[in-house]
């Protein structure tokens, strides 16, 4: 695990970005049961707060579905979203033209498979914030703070940027001649976490201790199904395997968490958190670099479901 976390590390400095991981084996029974703790670990900083963009849109989901779990929510009662009215952002409801409807549901779909900055914040405004701080409470994620949606993110940037609008602050801070200090750069001034409580999340989520089994498997479902295969999923383009994840981008901050599955194989949760020198709006040399952190750690934790059995080929390499 030493050896891994060292190359870990020569990968992050390699792409030019102070990167964190953590990834942990979910050492799951037949009924989906184990130890609280899960199974093997590696981490590379991986305590470190950092910052969540998109990624908390994970932690809203499992919220949502507790809410209708609760019977304080009807996730199929529909609701019209007029996209000049909504939050900004290159995809989902954002991106059209007219008023839609859809069930909530829908809207938790699009928010996780497409990164959904609207019908995020829809969904926030429908459950409330306390209900997200009530869940990271309930489950000891001391280290995960949510303070709102990428709205308040999006009005923290137009202060700190000194412009008027969203578009005129993302100009702004992909300009590489220019040093911009924004709060959306700091975990203590916006939503955090720790890539070791996202993996103990997800850990969580795959052995079915977080909610009952029907949102459980739809919270699979939908991280299964995001679009995005730049980065964690880049690792491991092999037949048969899942890749089940959630990524989170503003600015120089790249992320993505994820639970891989290889069959017949126990799941890998993995969790990463980058910081780039750069602040192009696209950097390829840091999504591979998250695609081969992930990589490499999960290579080191794979293990057959049944541990009498032999260890399958390393095909990831």
């Amino acid at each position: 695990m030493r050896a891994a976390a060292g190359r870990i590390r020569a990968v992050f400095a390699d792409a030019g970005c102070t990167g964190r991981l953590h990834a942990r084996r979910c050492d799951l029974g037949a009924a989906g049961e184990g130890p609280p703790g899960g199974g093997a670990e590696i981490e590379v900083d991986g305590r470190a707060r950092v910052v969540t963009a998109s990624v908390y849109k994970l932690v809203l989901l499992v919220a949502f579905c507790r809410a209708v779990e609760a019977g304080r929510i009807d996730p199929v009662a529909r609701l019209t979203v007029d996209p000049a009215e909504c939050t900004p952002g290159p995809t989902g409801l954002a991106a059209l033209r007219d008023p839609v409807t859809m069930s909530r549901r829908d809207l938790a779909t699009s928010m996780m498979t497409v990164s959904d900055n609207a019908a995020a914040d829809v969904l926030l405004g429908e459950i409330g914030l306390g209900a997200v701080e009530e869940l990271v409470a309930e489950l000891g994620l001391t280290g995960t703070r949510i303070v709102g949606g990428t709205a308040d993110v999006h009005r923290g940037l137009l202060r700190d940027t000194d412009t008027h609008t969203t578009a005129e602050a993302f100009a702004a801070l992909a300009d590489n001649d220019e040093a911009h200090t924004v709060s959306a750069y700091d975990p203590a001034y916006t939503s955090a976490t720790t890539p070791e409580e996202m993996t103990r999340l997800l850990r969580a989520l795959w052995a079915g201790r977080v909610l009952s089994p029907a949102p459980t498997a739809f919270v699979r479902s939908v991280m299964a199904a995001q679009v995005w295969p730049h980065r964690i999923a880049a690792a491991f383009p092999h037949r048969g395997v899942t890749v089940a994840g959630k990524t989170g981008t503003i600015g120089v901050i790249r992320n993505e968490v994820a639970v891989v599955e290889f069959p017949g194989e126990h799941p890998v949760a993995v969790a990463v958190f980058t910081h780039a020198a750069r602040a192009d709006p696209t950097l390829p040399v840091v999504d591979a670099a998250i695609a081969e952190a992930a990589r490499i750690a999960v290579t080191a934790l794979r293990r057959p479901l049944d541990p009498a059995a032999a260890p399958e080929p390393d095909t990831c390499r």
